[in-house]
């Protein structure tokens, strides 16, 4: 019997280390496992995702610009003034809202004009695909001044789609990229908002020193992102519906919705050069940040409630369901499908 006890005890004695040896494996584990989930690696099997790249290697580019835009009947913009009145509303908004406003000195000057064409095939094979070509050329005392603006993006409501879509030019000079979350009202309703993202490239005429820039085979080697939308080198783009829109932009000020997020605002017409039949009108305000996620809580509340309540207050003056680049592209009656 006391030789069953002591073998007992003995089993007891090796249990008890067994289980002791096992917890401090599983300590061992356990500390392993967060210590990779704080340098950003998943606790458990596999390892963290890699970073999305382009075909070169180059990290995707990540949204970088939030920009809020509110399309609004042209008719009731007559005048300089006219765009004034719309400021104003705009002020009384933000101050309900206790959203800091600073005014503009250029509010009380003139309107700013510029110049801006779209390009596309005839059967407008680029903006069907979301991409979208145009050149802006700022005038001044009817002069054209400064270097004309290329800017191509792609337009998508799918964030990530956006982001893996490569803009980047093959070019000898400098460019720039902005990749935006675009806040646009509801298609049939005020008091909502949807989002389109847009990836952009942008760069000064000059700095371009292809060929002949309205060929086809020309586009598809300064933007390879274009390369399935070739037929042939020979095929040429034009101006979409042979239309030359006249942009009047007044910049209102700047937004402060707090924790360092400060907007930009304007209001523009646009109309058809010549004829000046007007198009569509555009509130519009813009802020920068580093990364999308340094947006506190707090600030993208205030910018929703803003936004949404801004269009309740001017409801009067919104026309839903279109966008200025839409307007030109339905300028003779089509339809072009696009993601917009």
């Amino acid at each position: 019997m006391a030789k069953d006890v002591k073998k007992s005890k003995n089993k007891l004695k090796k249990d008890k280390e067994s289980k002791l040896k096992k917890n401090k494996k599983n300590k061992v584990k356990k500390d392993k496992e967060t210590k990779k989930a704080k340098h950003g690696k998943p606790a458990g099997k596999g390892v963290a995702p890699e970073t999305p790249t382009y075909s070169d290697g180059h990290p995707q580019d990540s949204v970088q610009y939030l920009e809020a835009k509110l399309i609004l009947k042209p008719d009731r913009f007559v005048s300089a003034e006219s765009l004034r009145d719309f400021g104003k509303l705009v002020q009384r908004s933000a101050k309900a809202l206790k959203v800091g406003f600073i005014a503009a000195p250029q509010t009380g000057l003139r309107p700013e004009i510029r110049e801006i064409i779209f390009g596309d095939t005839s059967d407008f094979r680029l903006y069907n695909s979301a991409f979208i070509l145009r050149r802006r050329t700022s005038f001044v005392d009817g002069f054209p001044v400064g270097d004309p603006e290329i800017v191509f993006k792609f337009r998508h409501p799918d964030e990530q789609a956006a982001a893996a879509m490569d803009v980047r030019p093959k070019i000898a000079g400098s460019y720039q990229i902005k990749f935006k979350a675009e806040v646009l009202p509801l298609k049939d309703a005020i008091g909502g908002f949807r989002l389109l993202y847009s990836h952009n490239c942008q760069f000064g005429l000059s700095q371009m020193h292809e060929g002949n820039a309205l060929a086809m085979g020309t586009l598809t080697r300064v933007f390879p992102a274009l390369s399935d939308m070739k037929k042939d080198d020979d095929e040429k783009i034009s101006l979409v519906n042979e239309g030359i829109v006249e942009e009047v932009l007044l910049p209102l000020g700047q937004l402060d919705f707090g924790q360092g997020i400060v907007a930009k605002c304007d209001v523009s017409l646009w109309r058809t050069r010549g004829e000046h039949l007007s198009l569509v009108g555009e509130f519009a305000f813009q802020a920068k940040f580093e990364r999308a996620d340094v947006l506190h809580q707090k600030t993208r509340k205030l910018l929703e409630q803003f936004y949404i309540t801004l269009q309740r207050d001017v409801q009067d003056w919104i026309s839903l369901g279109t966008t200025k680049t839409g307007m030109v592209y339905r300028l003779k009656g089509n339809a072009p499908q696009s993601h917009e």
